[in-house]
């Protein structure tokens, strides 16, 4: 995996988390989910960055 997919994959992260924790701090459902999903994006691409890195 290179480095800068590493750097994509947690800032997509650390996007999710900061969306998610304004959703619960306003009440807004929306943000919350949107948040949750990006996380899962981001953890399903490392993922698979992961299986890349394992068949090298």
């Amino acid at each position: 995996m290179g480095l800068d997919d590493k750097i994509k994959n947690t800032a997509q992260d650390l996007t999710g988390k900061g969306k998610e924790a304004i959703g619960d701090a306003t009440d807004n459902e929306r943000l919350q989910a949107e948040g949750k999903k990006d996380q899962a994006e981001a953890n399903l691409k490392q993922a698979g960055e992961n299986v890349k890195d394992a068949f090298r």
